[in-house]
């Protein structure tokens, strides 16, 4: 939703400039037009650092949903792991953990899941000052939608967003990015291991190789940020998984998808300790 709002708005302001320096002699035009651009990619960066930048790990898991796999009890970050996260780097990238489990336990109906991850979320969002999104009422929300999973998708991406904003908006963007990356480690992580031989369930080739580009463009973003420890850390955590992406091509083979179930592996049990 946000992403085609900052279209719009990018798609009204070029309009907007075209007219404006259309009215005007060249020379002055030109002149004016440079600046004009220049406030279009203010406006455009400050809309995108509010915006969360990647499919969000509800989104992946509903198509595991789709491919009709079964929920598997245990395969999550337990939630008596908060208890280990002390930094406000670790916090973040554990609520973002802790977002795609609260995902997978949503969309498979699994009720008391829900109430566990929910709990660990908000021990971790009190941590860092976001105690107001993951409240009662969004239970509630999650609660009464429990059947429908197109409505779920858009409570749970709503909270996402809401928290990517927010850290955004007080100058936390590594922490931001930081729960973006957890998110998708561990949403990637559950879809390697929906059962013994990811391999041999159909459709799942497709959803890894999807999230080939989502990867590159996390690695994308998070370069204007590339000074800070905490999130430099994270990426280079990210290595083994950038080299495996790069190696394949428009299909994955069975290795392939071993291959990054193995690098997924290493990543997350760093990040989840």
């Amino acid at each position: 939703m946000k992403k085609i709002f900052l279209g719009i708005v990018l798609v009204m302001l070029m309009i907007s400039l075209t007219y404006l320096t259309s009215c005007k002699d060249k020379a002055a035009g030109k002149q004016q037009k440079k600046v004009e651009m220049q406030q279009v990619e203010a406006i455009e960066n400050h809309i995108e650092s509010n915006v969360y930048p990647l499919p969000t790990s509800v989104e992946v898991i509903r198509m595991l949903t789709q491919l009709e796999v079964g929920y598997i009890i245990g395969i999550a970050n337990p939630v008596e792991n908060t208890k280990k996260y002390f930094s406000s780097t670790t916090r973040a990238i554990n609520l973002g953990v802790y977002g795609a489990d609260l995902s997978y336990a949503s969309l498979y109906n699994i009720q008391q899941e829900v109430i566990n991850y929910l709990n660990a979320i908000r021990s971790l969002s009190n941590e860092l000052n976001m105690s107001k999104i993951y409240n009662e009422e969004l239970y509630e929300k999650i609660k009464k939608n429990f059947d429908n999973r197109d409505e779920l998708v858009k409570i749970l991406t709503f909270a996402f967003n809401d928290t990517y904003s927010y850290l955004s908006e007080n100058d936390q963007q590594p922490l931001a990015l930081l729960v973006v990356g957890g998110a998708w480690v561990e949403g990637m992580y559950l879809t390697t291991h929906v059962s013994e031989a990811a391999y041999q369930v159909a459709g799942i080739s497709k959803v890894l190789l999807e999230q080939k580009k989502s990867f590159e463009l996390f690695l994308e973003i998070t370069k204007p940020y590339a000074t800070d420890p905490s999130l430099s850390d994270f990426i280079k955590l990210l290595d083994p998984v950038k080299k495996v992406y790069e190696g394949i091509g428009s299909s994955l083979t069975e290795q392939n998808i071993k291959d990054i179930t193995k690098v997924l592996d290493g990543v997350r049990s760093q990040i989840v300790q």
